[in-house]
């Protein structure tokens, strides 16, 4: 019996070299027949999954944020602690490891060449704004956070300093590693939630 393709699975390991070649190579050796030569395909196999390169390109952008995505989802899953479960899963925005890195240096580069493509820049939303504001909500609901708080600021300074971090660890990853990383935003996040006993704490001056 012929061996049987599973298409997506082919379709997903097509993407992954394309990661690896743009993280090697940049956009510029992101042709077909280098994507094709890492993912071990004839030109003709490869266009059999993907009739043109801008459309292997789209289906591989959005494999890195379905990846991102879905380790989310199994964050937010588990039976944690709130506060555990708010920390985790900001700290999978940032690339703490090597397969971070390389998902997020590719997003950067896919998010360059699109932005001037008809009809494509739509792509470049990362959904990070719009998760961060759900986990402000979540954070709020569950007591972390102070009554008092401009939720609306905070989450604009927390999209700011993840956004920021990532940069800065693509652009310096000798100085900006992992463990760096985590202690900066868990600095940071310490800081905010901390903030509720602060004003919940009863006035002791009278």
């Amino acid at each position: 019996m012929p061996k049987q393709i599973d298409h997506e699975k082919r379709r997903e390991q097509i993407a992954q070299a394309t990661w690896r070649v743009i993280s090697e190579r940049g956009m510029e050796g992101a042709t077909v027949r280098n994507i094709a030569a890492e993912a071990g395909l004839s030109l003709g196999a490869l266009r059999h999954y993907f009739s043109t390169q801008d459309e292997l390109l789209a289906y591989s952008m959005k494999l890195v944020k379905e990846r991102v995505t879905a380790r989310i989802r199994e964050i937010l899953s588990l039976d944690l602690p709130p506060r555990e479960k708010f920390i985790r899963t900001i700290l999978e925005l940032v690339p703490m490891n090597r397969e971070n890195m390389v998902e997020m240096e590719v997003w950067f580069a896919f998010t360059a060449y699109f932005r001037h493509k008809p009809g494509r820049f739509d792509m470049q939303d990362d959904g990070v704004y719009l998760g961060l504001q759900k986990l402000m909500d979540y954070a709020e609901q569950n007591g972390l956070l102070p009554a008092s708080i401009d939720k609306e600021l905070e989450t604009e300074k927390l999209y700011a300093l993840v956004d920021g971090l990532a940069l800065h660890a693509y652009m310096q990853p000798q100085r900006l590693d992992g463990p760096r990383l985590e202690r900066v935003l868990i600095h940071h996040l310490s800081g905010l939630m901390a903030a509720e006993k602060q004003s919940d704490a009863p006035d002791r001056r009278s």
